[in-house]
This record gives structure tokens, C-alpha cells and sequence, in this order.
């Protein structure tokens, strides 16, 4: 058990995951929607070995009730959930939104990447407990 708080979650992961995002982001430029980036993602992952699903699919349940169905972008190395933006900023909407993608797929670590400008944006979001 990691007993160091200050110690961030899957760091290498994530580390490589964002730069497979700005390898992405430098070769294709900004502006597009979030599908091609999220399949250009795709081909970088593959290129660069990191085990990854495209648009695995989760339930949504409700008192033990199937109520519905979550699909992510792409879960890296099993562990991370990756959503693709095009979008202006990553707000709090954003960062709600992946809360609630990390409680339905049991996970910990979310990675927000947007595309929208030259300059890729992103944004780590944990999961600590505290929210179920």
C-alpha cells in the first residue's frame, strides 16, 4: 500500500497517455471534432504499445437496476478513463462529468484532453473515495 499522499496516481501512465495527446495534437493541429482525435489517439496508443479499449461499454444502474449505458472514449492500461474534447476550456462541468464516468467504471484516474487550441489543455481527475 503507497502510503505517500503526495505520490500521483499511475504518474507513468498518465504521463505517457498525454504524450501520445500532444504527439496527436502536434501532427494533426487544432480545431477538428473530438472523433478524430480520439481515433488518431488510438493509432498513437498502438503505435507506442499502451494497452487501451475504444468505447468499452459500462452500466449505469440504479438501485441495482440497469438504468442505462456509459461508454467511454478509450480506458488506458485498464486503469484510466480518457475523454477527448474539442471544446474551450475544460470547466467543472467537465471535471463533474468524469466523476461520475470514474464511479461507474470503478476506476480511479480520469484524463480530460481537449483539443480545441495549439496548445493542448488537459486535466487529471481522481477519484479519492470520498464521492461514493
Amino acid at each position: 500500500m503507497n502510503t505517500n499522499r503526495h505520490e500521483l496516481l499511475l504518474k507513468a501512465e498518465a504521463h505517457q497517455i498525454v504524450g501520445c495527446a500532444m504527439e496527436v495534437l502536434n501532427t494533426l493541429g487544432h480545431g477538428f471534432l473530438e472523433k478524430p482525435y480520439e481515433n488518431a489517439l488510438v493509432v498513437e496508443f498502438g503505435l507506442q504499445e499502451i494497452p487501451f479499449k475504444q468505447q468499452p461499454r459500462f452500466d449505469v444502474n440504479y438501485k441495482s437496476v440497469k438504468v442505462g449505458e456509459f461508454i467511454p472514449d478509450l480506458v488506458c492500461f485498464d486503469q484510466i478513463v480518457v475523454d477527448t474534447k474539442s471544446i474551450d476550456r475544460i470547466s467543472n462541468h467537465e471535471i463533474g462529468q468524469m466523476l461520475n464516468y470514474l464511479k461507474v467504471t470503478d476506476l480511479k484516474l480520469g484524463l480530460l484532453l481537449n483539443f480545441k487550441h495549439s496548445k493542448l489543455q488537459w486535466k487529471r481527475v481522481v477519484l479519492d473515495g470520498s464521492f461514493a
